[in-house]
């Protein structure tokens, strides 16, 4: 299954966010912290890698993200030149009131009323683009809601006569070459609905919870996990929850199934879970050369060692 996502207004919005960019200090690259480099758009690297400069990563979501996890992707982009990483959630007013101190230490020159500070907040739809800069204006400033996409137009805000932000529209990228990336990123909430069927990504993603976190479907829905495949899983909650379609005398209703399994990841209800690891990334991305399927773009790796 390859998910491919590219609304209209994500080439203008390209277009717009690479004009700012030669105006900005420092980008603040958003990023879903269970799946921060398949969250992490290449053309923002490609952007900012033109115009020389500095990142700060927020790896958002965090509370929802397996800290140990998150603690080897701290480690890996903080490897990275002219990049900062910090683990936040946008929805706490301590962590957001981080974020202008972290990016000024990348960008030092830029710090008085005669040279403010000029942030720009970029990544990809639905991972809290909005919900931050809402936190760091201290008022709704941005839509925020629960599809992908709801920010089509980049605005403006000076904060004070020391900061300024620029927020800009979620975008992916015209082709998503590496397929888990895509199941990860529709598991995610980071595409359209039209984009994927729920019982494909379900099933993806309880096959990699069999592997990474059995005792959390154990956990969540009660029945032992031993001896199952994903199907099996999906089988299992529908028989759980009652899914079952009507009229078609008991027969058992596995794309809600699915969209149940997806929506307990998605909310946490199912614990705390990242769906990658460098690690696992890098193994991953041996099995796409070894068949052959290596990704054109190398930002889809995590062994470039590229910023």
């Amino acid at each position: 299954m390859s998910i491919q996502w590219f609304p209209g207004h994500m080439t203008q919005a390209r277009k717009k966010a690479g004009e700012t960019l030669a105006v900005a200090d420092v980008v603040v690259e958003v990023l879903d912290a269970r799946l921060p480099q398949a969250s992490s758009n290449p053309m923002i690297h490609e952007l900012r890698v033109f115009r020389q400069r500095p990142c700060l990563k927020l790896l958002n979501k965090a509370d929802l993200a397996d800290p140990e996890a998150t603690k080897a992707w701290l480690a890996y982009f903080d490897a990275q030149p002219g990049v900062k990483a910090v683990a936040i959630s946008c929805k706490k007013a301590s962590d957001v009131a981080r974020i202008p101190g972290l990016a000024q230490k990348l960008a030092p020159h830029r710090n008085d009323a005669v040279k403010p500070l000029r942030l720009m907040i970029m990544g990809i739809p639905n991972v809290g683009k909005s919900t931050l800069m809402n936190a760091l204006v201290k008022k709704k400033v941005a839509a925020v809601g629960d599809q992908p996409a709801v920010t089509k137009t980049q605005q403006r805000i000076d904060i004070s006569n020391r900061l300024t932000l620029y927020d800009t529209p979620g975008m992916l990228w015209p082709k998503i070459d590496h397929p888990i990336d895509g199941l990860m990123l529709a598991a995610s909430h980071a595409v359209g609905i039209n984009a994927y069927i729920d019982e494909e990504v379900g099933t993806w993603l309880a096959n990699y919870l069999l592997e990474v976190y059995p005792k959390l479907l154990m956990a969540r829905y009660g029945f032992a996990t031993e001896g199952m495949d994903a199907v099996g899983v999906i089988e299992a909650i529908a028989k759980k929850r009652g899914c079952v379609i009507k009229g078609r005398g008991g027969e058992l209703d596995m794309e809600r199934a699915a969209a149940i399994l997806i929506l307990d990841y998605r909310s946490g209800a199912l614990g705390r879970i990242s769906l990658e690891t460098p690690a696992l990334r890098a193994s991953r991305q041996a099995e796409l050369k070894a068949a052959g399927k290596l990704p054109v773009n190398p930002d889809l790796a995590v062994d470039d060692g590229k910023a």
